[in-house]
């Protein structure tokens, strides 16, 4: 007895060993078959579109955790998973994607960047549109803060890619699409993207409607700037369209005898009504500085600059709007540049002659009202008046010779009274001036011309 227990205890050691090899053996036949078994599992369910899919495996036991868009989706995924070979059991924890009521998602721009929120029916859908986003803001920064819902109206995606077109054209704002109905709220980024995502919005998927457009459009500026070292009349901006356009470079044109106008305006939709009837009387105001700019922003037009003298200054000030339509507002900044140097009646004479050169002063047709066209070089006839007070100056009227003769005497000696009064009203004595009136006595052209008759039809100084 003694004997057997000896041999018994030299044997139980070597048992040891062999359990811990049966043990590894089995666990590692175990393992292989849950890692085979989650593959599989994974693999069955690879055409099926979830969320937060999960499968863990115990044995041939099988848990099976994950969010579908439909009920359909969620028993074919489980049921798929069951059908998997060497499957027991599988424990089910599907459950479906919470719905959204009502169905928001938005896009909404800042400086910096994009961000895409509320909801997306499906992943694919919400991929679709951040590529779709990154791929037409061109670099701006995008974050996805989109969730996923069910609920979703029928052509969803259709109707947010339209919308995010539309993003790219904000400088800020925001579009929410709610169901199935889209508000916008913000600035364009440019003139006319106000009328261009007012377009777009018109090819909507069937059964989407506007509930509200608040999107603004940027100010619509016009500026013009005389500089009188460069001698130069710069306008940039926009204008409603070609006409309008062309228009306006005439008349800036006429008003501005001796500087350059460099022409730097666009054509864009959304002027406000009236513009040309603001800007033409503003640049003729503009005119008469010997320095200054011109800002129209919408209805408001801004002037600033210095007058040559003091009483054009004040006649700029309080006759600056009075010929805009209703509803325009104006500012005058008006000062008044420093008194030129006196000259003496010499080169008072070379001043009026140069300036002549460069423009005529024009008058109504067969009448002797001055045009307004002739403001600004009225005023700087003005000017150098001011700079020869002792000189006397004969205004002198001429005219072409066709009609009467003695109807074109009269009209030469109105004319040239006419330019008489305007040098009195800016606070020169009259007892300078001498308006005389030569008919067709004096042409300094052939009147077989209409070129010829243009330049005998004249006012001349010419200091005593």
């Amino acid at each position: 007895m003694h004997g057997l227990f000896k041999w018994s205890s030299k044997w139980w050691p070597g048992v040891i060993p062999l359990v811990i090899l049966w043990g590894l053996a089995a666990w590692s036949s175990t393992a292989k078959v849950e890692g085979d078994l989650a593959v599989r599992a994974n693999a069955a369910l690879k055409d099926t579109v979830l969320d937060k899919r999960r499968i863990s495996v115990d044995g041939r036991d099988v848990t099976f955790a994950a969010n579908a868009f439909s009920e359909g989706g969620r028993s074919s995924a489980v049921t798929s998973v069951e059908a998997v070979s060497g499957v027991r059991l599988v424990n089910d924890e599907t459950r479906l994607v919470a719905e959204a009521k009502p169905y928001v998602w938005s896009a909404e721009r800042d400086v910096v960047r994009v961000t895409l929120g509320g909801n997306s029916p499906l992943p694919s859908s919400k991929g679709k549109l951040m590529e779709a986003a990154k791929a037409s803001l061109g670099g701006v920064e995008v974050v996805d803060q989109m969730g996923l819902a069910r609920g979703a109206p029928p052509r969803f995606d259709a109707a947010a890619l339209l919308l995010l077109d539309q993003i790219g054209k904000l400088k800020d704002g925001k579009i929410t699409l709610t169901g199935t109905q889209v508000n916008l709220a913000g600035m364009a980024r440019d003139l006319g993207g106000r009328e261009a995502i007012a377009a777009a919005l018109k090819n909507l998927p069937e059964g989407y409607s506007v509930a509200a457009n608040d999107i603004e459009a940027p100010p619509y500026v016009f500026q013009a700037y005389k500089d009188p070292v460069a001698v130069t009349l710069t306008l940039t901006g926009y204008v409603p369209d070609n006409n309008v356009h062309a228009a306006l470079v005439a008349a800036a044109g006429r008003k501005f005898f001796s500087e350059k106008v460099v022409d730097n305006l666009k054509a864009s939709v959304g002027a406000p009504s009236g513009f040309a009837a603001a800007v033409v009387p503003a640049l003729g105001a503009l005119s008469r500085l010997s320095t200054g700019t011109l800002v129209v922003s919408d209805r408001e037009v801004k002037l600033s600059g210095d007058a040559l003298y003091d009483a054009a200054a004040g006649q700029i000030r309080g006759g600056l709007g009075k010929d805009f339509p209703q509803g325009w507002q104006y500012k005058a900044e008006i000062s008044v540049k420093p008194a030129s140097a006196p000259v003496d009646p010499t080169v008072c004479q070379q001043l009026f002659s140069e300036i002549l050169s460069k423009g005529k002063i024009r008058f109504e047709s067969g009448k002797s009202e001055i045009v307004a066209d002739s403001a600004g070089l009225l005023d700087r006839l003005i000017e150098t008046a001011m700079r020869c007070p002792s000189a006397t100056i004969e205004i002198a009227g001429h005219t072409d010779s066709d009609g009467d003769e003695a109807a074109n005497q009269t009209l030469s000696e109105k004319r040239a009274q006419a330019v008489m009064d305007d040098l009195v009203r800016a606070g020169l004595p009259p007892d300078r001036f001498i308006p005389v009136g030569y008919g067709s006595t004096q042409p300094i052209a052939g009147n077989d011309t209409e070129d010829g008759k243009a330049q005998n039809r004249r006012i001349e100084f010419v200091v005593k």
